[in-house]
């Protein structure tokens, strides 16, 4: 659940206002108890905290909420108040609260508290249970290459791990997508679309998804802006000629993408201060060392700091990326290539064929020489 109410956090900056703020009235019961009840959701832009007094247990809220937004019911038992209340260890509810009547019921405490009648907290559940069952799984893999790895097979150990992890994660990936598809009048849909990609999805595979959603779906604001960056993105989708650029290198010259037509370029974007990245660079090393000699180049966008140009160059030196063409225009985030390609985050590649055209991106690891394998033979 951590992960899915992360994602949907992340989320709700995004949502635009075109549509006006719709009513809801939230009744409850949780037992007995003569407590403080706190209601914590988004209302458009605004993060509301609401609070009323429990009777014997039963509680109401009303209000008006723009889209369903995660929403979180909390008892101060002790009658701390809303700033002493720790979040992480308090007796709490976490549902989507939406227009309309909405009821909650408990025996006892919010934790065991269970929505009547909602089908976006039924979904819910569901997405719920998707992201624990992939949570477990990862959990018992790790786990039990820790218990079985020694000295002499830790490197097999941790190969055989990621095997594993990926193969979790592709199943995951699926179970959402599934999710989707079988709810296409589930605003739900739409925010698990939000996450299927990660902070570079791929257009090609969500675009598809986006239209298959109900028409007042695709119509809200926050679809028509997922749509337009998924538009934007298709520019540096596999299969789309990769954008050309010109950037300084180390002793700043001017050095042009195109310029490496006829060859296998990896597009690397790295920083000296990125520890993913610095970790990755062996495996980047030793493909290069065994494919150098097979049409095939490295071109390394740096996302350094202004004023850290000492820093790159050092970290050139210290991962020995210095065989390839090294670039930067030392803006961090606001590189002008890592813009262009529409850059997240880092570790982040692009392969590029000898014509131009992209053909994959975010090879990790082992990956990386499997797909030079499959390009330029063993």
């Amino acid at each position: 659940m951590k992960k899915i109410f992360s994602l949907i956090v992340l989320l709700l900056p995004l949502m635009a206002f075109a549509q006006l703020p719709q009513p809801f009235d939230l009744t409850g019961k949780f037992g007995s108890m003569n407590a403080e009840v706190y209601l914590y959701y988004q209302a458009g832009s605004n993060k509301v905290l609401d609070s009323t007094k429990s009777a014997n247990g039963a509680f109401e809220f009303k209000g008006d909420i723009v889209y369903p937004s995660v929403a979180a019911l909390i008892v101060d038992h002790k009658g701390l108040g809303a700033q002493m209340l720790d979040f992480n260890t308090a007796d709490k509810f976490i549902f989507y609260l939406d227009k309309g009547t909405i009821n909650i019921q408990s025996a006892d405490s919010a934790a065991n508290a269970k929505v009547i009648g909602s089908p976006i907290n039924d979904q819910y559940i569901k997405l719920v249970a998707i992201n624990d069952a992939a949570s477990s799984r990862i959990n018992k893999i790790t786990s039990d290459a820790l218990k079985s790895a020694t000295d002499e097979k830790s490197a097999a150990a941790s190969a055989d791990m990621q095997v594993k992890i990926k193969a979790v994660q592709a199943d995951y990936h699926a179970a959402l997508i599934k999710f989707v598809k079988e709810n296409p009048d589930s605003y739900l849909s739409l925010v698990t679309l939000g996450s299927i990609g990660g902070p570079t999805p791929d257009p090609n595979e969500l675009l598809p998804l986006l239209d298959g959603l109900s028409k007042d779906l695709q119509e809200t604001e926050t679809a028509r802006t997922m749509r337009n960056a998924m538009e934007s993105l298709k520019s540096t989708s596999i299969g789309a000629i990769a954008p050309d650029f010109e950037q300084t290198d180390t002793v700043g010259k001017p050095v042009r993408l195109s310029s490496f037509r006829g060859k296998y370029v990896l597009l690397d974007f790295w920083a000296s201060w990125c520890g993913p990245c610095r970790q990755e660079n062996p495996n980047v090393v030793k493909a290069f060392n065994r494919f150098r000699d097979k049409n095939f180049t490295i071109i390394g966008i740096s996302l350094d700091r202004p004023g850290a140009g000492f820093a790159w160059l050092n970290a050139i030196k210290a991962d020995h990326l210095g065989g390839w063409t090294q670039l930067s225009d030392l803006k961090y985030w606001n590189n002008a290539v890592a813009q262009l390609y529409f850059v997240q985050g880092i570790p982040k590649n692009f392969l590029i064929d000898p014509q131009g055209k992209i053909i994959a991106q975010d090879l990790r690891g082992n990956d990386l020489e499997n797909k030079l394998e499959e390009v330029l033979g063993k």
